[in-house]
């Protein structure tokens, strides 16, 4: 029987919008070609081949958005969906489907999508594998600045988001994995007043933010993820929601900034490393939603052990024993960990345990896997 053709375009639902957009969402529903495993970072590989789509039809666009030294107009999610670890990578099956958004900010990267569509392509190319593209959609609906601008003041604002990915904001030098308003509000200010065409003061306006703002809710978690070029960084999912002082509503300019800015967060992320992933935002209490679509270390760490564990207690004779199933999990811990890239000197530290011990049971769990 022959093989289908990959050439067929495929579904693209309710893809119109109006010219003046200037905010806009799609995703792409993808499914492997093949058993897939990508690295922990491969947000990079993502990146890589949006800009290079971008490229291949317009290469001033692709240039500025690669290079430019403002905010960056554009997002780009990770893969979600159901994933395996395999080593210090992930196992992508053909079984599944898995969900990527991109968004635009400006009306350069939605005149591009709009343009994109019309040479709408059928795979999306990695490094180590390809996913057939499926289906096309708008996931954030398309509008302007001046719609979210709009919106009707209620008589006790409040705003609720939720961090599907990893969020982390900089500062001086480092991560700052904590959803405190000044920052959140600085990050989307800076994508307002770069593309908005209707930029405020920002001194001003985050000084209203700190005075005025309280956090009535949260429940947050940190992560430790792998992304760009940049080694780990550490960020928090959850959701929190945040509501207004009694004096702040005498500045029924600043609480329409205040809401917009909310409204703005789904299209724009949160914090930094947009483009790679990281900052995943959408409005609501999303706490039942399933897990970021960026694999965390620990989580990939955690998978593995149990996959050993597994593995090593069924091999033993005494399957039942105490004994046996304490150094099961010990082999399995060490051997996860090692895996993952760290140093048998600290892994035995941090076990409490001698290193030529550690390096023994390492030697012995990799036998048992052969």
């Amino acid at each position: 029987m022959p093989r289908p053709s990959r050439s067929k375009k495929p579904p693209i639902i309710n893809l119109k919008w109006h010219e003046n957009t200037e905010i806009l969402g799609l995703e792409l529903q993808l499914q492997p070609q093949q058993d897939l495993v990508l690295p922990e970072n491969y947000s990079t590989q993502l990146h890589s081949w949006f800009l290079d789509q971008v490229r291949r039809i317009n290469p001033t666009l692709s240039a500025y958005l690669h290079d430019g030294q403002s905010e960056k107009p554009f997002t780009v999610s990770g893969l979600n969906g159901s994933t395996t670890p395999h080593g210090r990578s992930l196992r992508f099956s053909p079984d599944q489907s898995y969900q990527w958004t991109v968004t635009a900010l400006s009306p350069d990267v939605v005149g591009w999508f709009k343009q994109w569509l019309q040479q709408a392509p059928t795979e999306l190319q990695l490094r180590t594998g390809s996913f057939t593209i499926k289906t096309w959609s708008i996931s954030l609906a398309a509008k302007t600045y001046a719609q979210l601008l709009s919106k009707t003041i209620p008589d006790s604002p409040t705003l609720t988001l939720s961090f599907l990915s990893p969020t982390s904001f900089r500062r001086k030098g480092t991560h700052f994995p904590l959803p405190l308003p000044f920052n959140l509000f600085h990050s989307y200010l800076r994508r307002w007043n770069d593309f908005s065409g209707l930029a405020v003061d920002q001194d001003e306006f985050l000084n209203w933010i700190d005075e005025s703002v309280v956090i009535l809710r949260h429940q947050l978690r940190s992560h430790k993820v792998s992304v760009g070029k940049s080694g780990s960084v550490t960020g928090f999912t959850g959701a929190i929601q945040f509501g207004l002082t009694r004096k702040a509503l005498q500045n029924t300019e600043f609480v329409k900034l205040f809401l917009a800015l909310g409204q703005l967060a789904p299209y724009c992320g949160t914090g930094h490393k947009t483009t790679f992933g990281l900052g995943q935002t959408r409005l609501g209490w999303l706490m039942d939603e399933p897990a970021s679509p960026l694999p965390t270390r620990q989580i990939i760490l955690d998978q593995r052990i149990a996959e050993l564990t597994d593995i090593f207690t069924a091999q033993r004779k005494r399957t039942g024993g105490d004994r046996a199933s304490a150094i099961a999990q010990t082999w399995a811990t060490i051997l996860a960990r090692r895996e993952m890239g760290e140093g048998l000197v600290a892994i035995a530290q941090d076990l409490k345990m001698p290193y030529e011990t550690v390096k023994t049971y390492v030697k012995l769990a990799r036998r048992a896997l052969k």
